[in-house]
């Protein structure tokens, strides 16, 4: 008897590992990973990229993970360059930068917006594109002239190469063929431009949506809020995609990286920065934009096909052996 108690519990036990009942790590962060990795570039895509990296960093003990900003101007020249093995952008690269870096393999890990944005104090709260062209563009230069107190605007904008400066002059300046004046204050982060504005009355600028906090007003463009709602629904006019790109198909470290991005666990913290998730594929083409050449979008490398069965496989038979073992004891007894 006491035979087959030890044969049903050597059983329970191969089957339980065997169904995989083992204490188990959340599978969307991998661990076993080592090696360094370093990411640089768009400054919006720099919360996500030092979360992700925290997390991983986390879980594998021998993962190193520098990141930075510098833009998306940055990101894309020094991945291209080599000097980097993970550029961040936050716009669809340039043809030029194709030309120039053909190797360039850029993921799509979610969707942002571009939000214009004025003092909490501001009693305007609603204008139309043309006016927000006209005002970065030095048309405008009192805010009495779109509904506002009789005071001088004073602009702020993103340095050249910069993802959100670009995308704002596509898709709100060149429609107009105008330029962002030259005597705008320049800044080089989102983080730079929001501290301006929460100190600055008579300030306006733009943002990346998931920079926007209650520190701040965005207008509405036309009628319609930036809202993550808005952007999803394709109602509000100023949207584009967020990028990770590789030279070249990505190596372990860096495929693991993206891998995890675009995983529940890093979507989830896309979200948690503002952001909007990746919806159906995992790289989607790149959002059309009125002044720009779409581009196919690379993915990522394809999932490695499964190994031959392992010990998991090896103990779950096991087990059925034990049990049908046990079973016919129990017939002969």
């Amino acid at each position: 008897m006491k035979k087959a108690k030890a044969i049903a519990t050597t059983a329970l036990v191969l089957l339980a590992l065997g169904a995989g009942l083992t204490p188990a790590i959340d599978a969307a962060i991998p661990t076993g990973l080592a090696g360094s990795l370093t990411i640089a570039g768009s400054t919006t895509l720099l919360p996500i990229n030092q979360e992700c990296a925290r997390l991983l960093m986390d879980a594998n003990r021998d993962l190193r993970i520098s990141v930075s900003g510098g833009g998306s101007g940055h990101g894309v020249k020094a991945v291209g360059a080599g000097e980097i093995d993970i550029g961040a952008a936050s716009r669809d690269i340039k043809p030029s930068e194709l030309v120039q870096y053909p190797d360039l393999k850029p993921v799509a890990i979610g969707t942002d917006s571009v939000a214009v944005v004025v003092h909490t104090s501001n009693a305007v709260s609603d204008l139309t594109l043309e006016q927000v062209a006209r005002i970065f563009s030095g048309e405008i230069t009192n805010w009495k002239d779109v509904g506002g107190p009789d005071a001088e605007i004073r602009v702020i904008t993103r340095e050249e190469g910069s993802g959100t400066r670009e995308t704002f002059e596509t898709y709100v300046m060149a429609p107009l063929a105008l330029d962002i004046a030259a005597r705008a204050s320049v800044k080089s982060s989102n983080g730079e431009v929001r501290a301006t504005l929460k100190s600055d009355d008579r300030s306006i600028g733009y943002l990346s949506l998931g920079y926007v906090d209650a520190s701040m007003k965005a207008v509405r463009v036309g009628g319609i809020a930036a809202t993550v709602e808005n952007v999803v629904a394709g109602d509000y006019p100023i949207q584009r995609s967020l990028y990770l790109i590789t030279k070249g198909e990505p190596d372990v470290l860096e495929q693991a990286f993206l891998e995890f991005v675009l995983s529940s666990e890093g979507q989830a913290v896309v979200e948690d920065m503002g952001y909007i998730k990746v919806r159906g594929a995992a790289t989607p083409a790149p959002t059309p934009a009125p002044t720009t050449t779409p581009f196919a979008t690379a993915t990522a490398a394809p999932t490695p096909t499964p190994e031959a069965p392992g010990f998991e496989a090896t103990v779950a038979v096991a087990g059925l052996l034990a049990v049908t073992c046990l079973a016919r004891r129990v017939r002969r007894a």
